[in-house]
Formats: C-alpha cells, sequence, structure tokens
C-alpha cells in the first residue's frame, strides 16, 4: 500500500528542516509526498523564498507520516486553532508522528507528545517540558512511533533513521548513497557544547534582537492550550 505522508508547511518555516528530510524521504518507496498547507497559496519561508503546497488540510484528513518542521513560525502555528486542529487530528491516527526543530513544540501543543521523549533546537529544547515532553539533547530521537529530529540538518538524519525504522538499514543506507550524505563541515561550532563562548554571546544578542519574547509567548500559548 501507498504510504501517505504529510509535511506541515507554513509562514516563515525553516525550509531545511521540510525539504531535507522531504528529499529524503521521497525516496522512501511507494510513498506520496505532499506539503500541506491552509491553502494553496505560496507560503513564504525564513530563507526568503516561498514554497508550494500540494494539498490543502481538507485534502489531506489522515496520513501514515506527521511530520512538523520548525522555524520562526511555529509559535503563529501554535496560536492558530485550525492549524493545531488539522495536526492533532492526523497525528492522532498516524502510523508514525515525527518532526524537526521547533516542530516538536507544535507537536507537544497538539497533545501529541505527552509522556515521550523528544528532541529539538537546543535553543527552544527547555520549552518541551510546557507540553509535558521529556527533552532530550540528541540529533535524533526514536520513542516508540515518536520520531523527532534536533535543529535544522539533524532533518536529514531524522529521515535516514525514520527510514530504516519502515524499510530497513539498507534502504536507509542505498538513500545515504544515492544522496552522498557524507558531511565533512568546515566549522566544528555546530553546538553549545563546541561553540566558543564569544559565538554563544553573540547568537543570544542576535535572537535577543529577532525574538525577545519567544519563551514568555510560548509559556502563554501553552497555558492558552490548556498546560
Amino acid at each position: 500500500m501507498t504510504t501517505r505522508i504529510a509535511f506541515l508547511l507554513f509562514p516563515q518555516v525553516t525550509q531545511l528542516d521540510l525539504t531535507g528530510p522531504a528529499q529524503v524521504l521521497s525516496r522512501l518507496g511507494d510513498a506520496r509526498l505532499d506539503l500541506v498547507a491552509k491553502t494553496l497559496e505560496p507560503v513564504p519561508t525564513d530563507a526568503g523564498f516561498s514554497i508550494l503546497p500540494t494539498a490543502t488540510f481538507a485534502d489531506v484528513p489522515a496520513a501514515d507520516i506527521l511530520c512538523v518542521p520548525g522555524g520562526f513560525g511555529t509559535h503563529d502555528v501554535i496560536a492558530d486553532d485550525e492549524t493545531m486542529a488539522w495536526v492533532t487530528r492526523v497525528g492522532e491516527g498516524a502510523t508514525w508522528v515525527t518532526s524537526v526543530c521547533t516542530g516538536s513544540l507544535v507537536l507537544g501543543a497538539a497533545g501529541l507528545l505527552d509522556g515521550y521523549k523528544a528532541g529539538c533546537h537546543w535553543a527552544q529544547r527547555h520549552m518541551l517540558p510546557l507540553f509535558g515532553v521529556e527533552p532530550v539533547a540528541e540529533r535524533v530521537v526514536v520513542d516508540r512511533n515518536r520520531v523527532t529530529g534536533g535543529g535544522v540538518t539533524a532533518g536529514i538524519d531524522f529521515a535516514l533513521r525514520l527510514t530504516a525504522l519502515i524499510r530497513g538499514q539498507q534502504h536507509a543506507e542505498l538513500v545515504q548513497l544515492s544522496l552522498e550524505y557524507d558531511p565533512d563541515p568546515p566549522f566544528d561550532a555546530g553546538s553549545p557544547e563546541r561553540a566558543s563562548p564569544g559565538l554563544m554571546d553573540a547568537y543570544e544578542r542576535r535572537m535577543a534582537a529577532l525574538a525577545p519574547d519567544r519563551d514568555e509567548r510560548l509559556l502563554n500559548l501553552a497555558r492558552r492550550r490548556g498546560f
């Protein structure tokens, strides 16, 4: 049977959270992949370009795999009742409930990670307990049928792990080889544990300027959702 994969697409999504795992999962074999949004209008990403949805919420009432990416738009997603209703409905019936980056906050707010372990972007991981979620500082976290990735680039690792769980390790390795996924980063600064104190300070200043109230807003949204 065809495996139906639904990615939530929303304004100010981090496009690599979506497109990285979508590229991997498109090679799952016998799968239909949809980018699902409220309408079929172009959706602006946080990279400055837009992505065209392939389906609306009404078109995709159910899926075998639900994946919620992250990005600066996740708080607006949590505040949107229509979007959250779709996430909850599809997630409750999905075989696999998944996310990348801060998408796990959306799953948590939808009540889909209560009592589960999950990953998240390191800068927002501490907010997961608001929704009854146990945060784990790993690139990919598997807890029963919940598979969650860390920040942005971890989405590729997440999708390969999920592919292995569904189709077996050999199939996942073939996908990895076909994509020449052989990371060799030029700098060793991809996590708080390895970044210099000065770099961390610069990041915190940047985030304070871009989203000064992000934690407070998420706390208020959690209360609104009954957590």
